[in-house]
């Protein structure tokens, strides 16, 4: 950093006191929102924010990433929290740093494209709860499927932050696709748009530094918004990039608090803070008051969820990101999904398959939800095609990309997967060129006639009309008409210390007390016997009390009818090791846990359609009593927040169905049965 004017400081000068910087950098911390979804699955709960809350807020941020992005989703699917109410809650707590969400475009914070006047009410509502700075990113950078929700941000009065999805095809930055010409491209779009700040949004910590600083410096001399780099830590790229980008003149940096950064998370902000201390970017921020918030997360929030960090590796970053180029939350979306199937071992063929996938299907940006459309279409295309016909089993989000559903791809769609996607596609075989929503029906209306009685309010209502299944059955808990499980309720930290002392005592073998018991005497009656477990030897002793039976025979099992008496045994003479009695029956080890699959009707003949993966019951296309044709779709199954269309196994009639909508299944489940 030699060209930077250099400040005085005095030796402790850490304070906002100090002399402020020409052209300090911005910093917006993300460890309310993209902190925690990167390192433990968005299970952050708004409790353990509280204790932060009032200090984050004095720190000077930009801006403070609080909402959208999976929080929407997983808030009320896994913690029975309202995503409203974490909005409202802590605008009560921060009342001085703009609050910033992640949005997904048309796709708000879901996993497809819903109709404007869906869109229209979200954006109208989020800003009421207390939202300040849109961050609108499309998956496939189509900013057609801005135009809905950035004419809604700017009628409310916020702040609209444009992104462009950072993506390659090469090793570095260039190629045919992903060039200084493409951002560039797109920067100027969004300044057309009526863009506050434009964001170059590098979900999967790609950009090198040496990119980072010319892509910067393009943009800066292209648009006036000022600059945001977003960049994940995943690759340990990001803090160089982070230099680079302030050398050529970036506005604002995203990072997260030390305990929440690193990993697939974010750079941490306290080195960064220390590393412009005192020059011309310095960003004026106390690191004493960062010290103060780091004890409370680090000692009282931290230890709560420790158990969902991935500990399965000792390198803190992934260097193998930089060739399969996945996120790090779509990564661990594979590797869960593949554990759950009992095919882990695959891997190395779903990385392999990956690019092919991603280049079939236009080359596209591996960002939510693109990523889990790329991700789990290449783990269906692993397990599921042979040597004859490749995507066997499609889902129907990439019959929707295919259809033109979610906006135009980086490059066209390869025509054969496009043509086989297609094929009885409802909506029409012949994909669509307009915007994507101008072929929705209008949602709104008909989510409020199906929360009749249960919603209480617009918020709701447009949680359900987002999420149909998860919401309403959250809508049930929430106004008490369900029982919430166990699962999804919060633990407390003494709760997690005794579980952390029962782990202690297990490993030191405390949990069973140790019974003395004097044993008798050794007499010459004491036998030596050689006893193999696997790989191991043991020598045992063995003793009768009172001395040693006399054997008069040994019987075999099972009876044979004898040739001759049996010889009598001399009582001194051990069983032969090489035919040793058999052993009692003994009780079988229970199976490993899983849900219970719903019994087949009794007495009920015919083909089973069974799960071919875990995952949720949308909907069935057939009831009982349909008839139907082998390849008609039978049941609709979300896995990994995936759709696949199941076929009917055999010509028929549905003789029985086993699940109803919203329920969980395991592998080989049996579904329905066709007769």
């Amino acid at each position: 950093m030699s060209d930077h004017n250099q400040v005085k400081l005095t030796t402790m000068d850490y304070s906002k006191d100090r002399p402020a910087a020409d052209n300090p950098v911005k910093i917006q911390d993300l460890t309310l929102r993209d902190g925690h979804q990167s390192l433990f699955a968005t299970r952050g709960r708004t409790e353990d924010m509280i204790p932060v809350a009032e200090k984050m807020d004095e720190v000077g941020f930009w801006a403070v990433e609080t909402w959208g992005g999976a929080t929407f989703d997983t808030m009320h699917r896994f913690l029975n929290e309202d995503p409203w109410e974490r909005l409202r809650t802590l605008k009560r707590y921060m009342t001085k740093t703009p609050f910033s969400m992640l949005l997904r475009a048309q796709n708000l914070v879901g996993y497809r494209n819903y109709a404007d006047d869906l869109a229209r009410a979200f954006v109208e509502r989020t800003s009421e709860n207390g939202l300040d700075i849109f961050r609108t990113f499309d998956a496939l950078n189509d900013y057609r499927n801005f135009e809905t929700v950035v004419a809604a941000i700017k009628e409310c009065g916020k702040h609209f932050q444009g992104c462009i999805c950072y993506s390659m095809t090469e090793p570095r930055l260039g190629g045919e696709v992903y060039n200084i010409d493409y951002y560039v491209k797109k920067a100027k779009d969004l300044e057309a748009m009526g863009a506050d700040s434009i964001c170059l949004k590098d979900m999967a910590g790609l950009i090198a530094p040496y990119d980072a600083y010319e892509i910067v410096k393009a943009l800066k001399a292209t648009v006036k918004p000022p600059i945001h780099l977003h960049s994940h830590f995943t690759s340990g790229m990001s803090p160089m990039s982070h230099l680079k980008a302030i050398e050529a003149g970036v506005d604002i940096i995203d990072t997260c608090m030390s305990p929440y950064a690193y990993r697939t998370s974010h750079a941490a902000v306290e080195p960064l803070v220390m590393t412009l201390l005192g020059t011309n970017r310095d960003t004026g921020l106390d690191i004493r008051q960062l010290a103060e918030i780091n004890e409370i997360l680090e000692k009282k929030v931290m230890p709560k969820y420790k158990y969902l960090l991935d500990d399965s590796k000792v390198s803190i970053i992934d260097i193998n990101v930089l060739l399969h180029q996945t996120p790090g939350g779509m990564l661990s979306n594979l590797v869960n999904q593949l554990k759950e199937m009992d095919a882990l071992h695959k891997i190395d063929e779903v990385y392999k398959e990956l690019p092919r996938v991603r280049k079939e299907l236009g080359q596209v940006p591996l960002v939510t939800p693109t990523s889990q459309i790329v991700g789990i279409q290449t783990v269906n295309n692993v397990l599921f095609d042979d040597k004859d016909e490749r995507y066997k089993m499609i889902t129907g989000q990439v019959k929707d990309l295919c259809y033109g559903l979610y906006g135009k791809t980086a490059i066209p769609i390869d025509p054969e997967v496009q043509k086989k996607a297609l094929k009885d596609y409802p909506r029409g075989e012949e994909p669509i060129t307009c915007r994507p929503a101008e072929v929705l029906e209008p949602e709104l209306e008909q989510a409020k006639k199906d929360t009749e009685g249960l919603a209480q309010d617009l918020d709701d209502v447009i949680l359900y009309g987002i999420y149909p299944i998860t919401g309403k059955r959250f809508l049930n808990w929430k106004y008490g008409k369900e029982d919430p499980p166990a699962e999804v309720k919060a633990r407390t930290l003494e709760e997690i210390k005794r579980e952390d002392e029962m782990v202690k005592l297990a490993k030191l073998g405390h949990l069973v007390k140790k019974v003395e018991k004097k044993g008798p005497p050794k007499t010459d009656a004491l036998r030596t016997f050689d006893v193999f477990v696997d790989d191991e030897y043991f020598e045992v002793g063995v003793e009768e009390p009172g001395g040693s039976p006399v054997v008069s025979y040994v019987q075999q099992m099972p009876v044979q009818p004898p040739v001759s008496a049996p010889s009598p045994v001399a009582p001194a003479a051990a069983p032969s090791p090489s035919k040793p009695a058999e052993p009692a029956p003994s009780k079988p080890k229970p199976a490993p846990a899983k849900p219970e699959p719903a019994p087949v009707v009794a007495d009920v003949e015919g083909t089973p359609l069974k799960a071919p993966m875990p995952g949720m019951i949308v909907k069935y296309s057939k009831q009982v009593g349909d008839a139907v044709s082998k390849g008609d779709t039978v049941v609709i199954l979300e896995a990994m927040k995936m759709e696949n269309a199941l076929p009917a196994p055999a010509d028929g009639t549905v003789q029985a169905i086993n699940y109803s909508s919203g329920d969980s299944v395991a592998k080989d489940d049996v579904l329905c049965v066709i007769g």
